[in-house]
């Protein structure tokens, strides 16, 4: 049988522990491109868009719709990246912590 305290204790300090990683997630940046790396679009760990690179080539009124489509290209690879690397922080802040609870899913929770 589980002790109760020691289990609360653990859940306690696991929400110490995601709190302040969550709090770092403004640090945690990766990078989507398209177009063979015309456009780069960085984005940071609270999923905000922090910077837009494209290459001088592509700043012609008359290739605006592809610029729009590359850089929503770019804005959603990065997105998809950076949600990978959000649930790896959060998951090693936590790593060990959490008891083995049969039927109780923590890998998940993040």
């Amino acid at each position: 049988m589980f002790d109760m305290m020691t289990i609360m204790n653990k859940v306690k300090e696991a929400q110490a522990k995601i709190k302040d990683a969550q709090g770092k997630l403004v640090y945690l940046t990766t990078e989507g491109e398209s177009g063979a790396g015309l456009v780069r679009v960085t984005v940071n760990g609270n999923r905000k868009v922090i910077k837009i690179e494209m290459d001088d080539s592509l700043v012609n009124l008359s290739d605006k719709e592809m610029l729009t489509d590359l850089i929503v290209a770019a804005t959603n690879k990065a997105m998809e990246q950076i949600e990978i690397k959000i649930k790896e922080e959060l998951k090693s802040a936590t790593d060990g912590m959490m008891p083995n609870i049969p039927g109780m899913d923590f890998g998940n929770m993040f």
